[in-house]
């Protein structure tokens, strides 16, 4: 009895699929259709983040070894402020946008200024000069702002000139950019966080600028020399 219920379910199932085919050209199905290990799922294509296959790092010194060693230290060190930075930047712009009056803005803006800095402060002092300088870019490549702009934008021009003052007592330029394609040591920096968020030892967080990883590691990749 259990068999004879069996051939006629397959039987029914076999007929539906079959009429289905008829009514559609196999070539038409097999476009919306990818076929994982037996499975049919029903797209074109199966979107996918970028994987990047890295080289093996090598450098043409022990010196310049040791340099992208303390450099890789102290960026994944200061990125998760330059995440949490552009993090509460996109915030206070979608907040903003839903604020009319001009004197609520500027109230708000206040309060997400005292917020940061009550966020930020105790670790910055903690951080090296050149820790600080590794922050400020990669700030900017978070956000694709200066913290000199940022600063201007969320209190005033005044303010940000004594912020650009005392940063340079320190020898720290609130004005630097992030540029890997022009500067190698902007290279290095990228080419350690993309080491790093492919390993999950920092969670991913797309830059807000516009360059290609890839293009970066045609240019400057030849001149890491010498084994990890």
């Amino acid at each position: 009895m259990k068999k004879g219920i069996l051939f006629i379910t397959f039987y029914l199932l076999g007929y539906f699929a079959s009429s289905q085919v008829e009514e559609q050209p196999m070539d038409s199905i097999a476009e919306k259709m990818i076929i994982i290990e037996g499975d049919s799922i029903m797209y074109h294509s199966i979107p996918l983040d970028e994987v990047y296959v890295f080289s093996k790092l090598k450098f043409p010194t022990y010196r310049e070894k040791l340099r992208y060693y303390i450099l890789r230290r102290k960026t994944i060190k200061v990125f998760p402020y330059a995440k949490m930075a552009a993090e509460r930047l996109s915030e206070l712009n979608d907040s903003l946008s839903d604020i009319k009056k001009k004197r609520h803005r500027k109230r708000y803006t206040k309060e997400v200024q005292k917020y940061i800095e009550g966020e930020f402060s105790d670790e910055l002092k903690k951080m090296t000069r050149t820790e600080g300088q590794i922050l400020i870019k990669l700030i900017y490549r978070q956000t694709g702002k200066t913290a000199f702009g940022l600063v201007k934008e969320l209190r005033s021009g005044w303010r940000a000139f004594w912020y650009s003052t005392t940063a340079k007592m320190f020898k720290i330029s609130l004005k630097e950019e992030f540029k890997p394609e022009l500067v190698q040591e902007d290279y290095l920096i990228e080419d350690i966080l993309q080491r790093a968020f492919a390993s999950t030892r920092l969670e991913r967080q797309k830059s807000a600028l516009d360059f290609s990883y890839l293009d970066l590691e045609n240019k400057w990749g030849s001149k890491k020399r010498d084994g990890d």
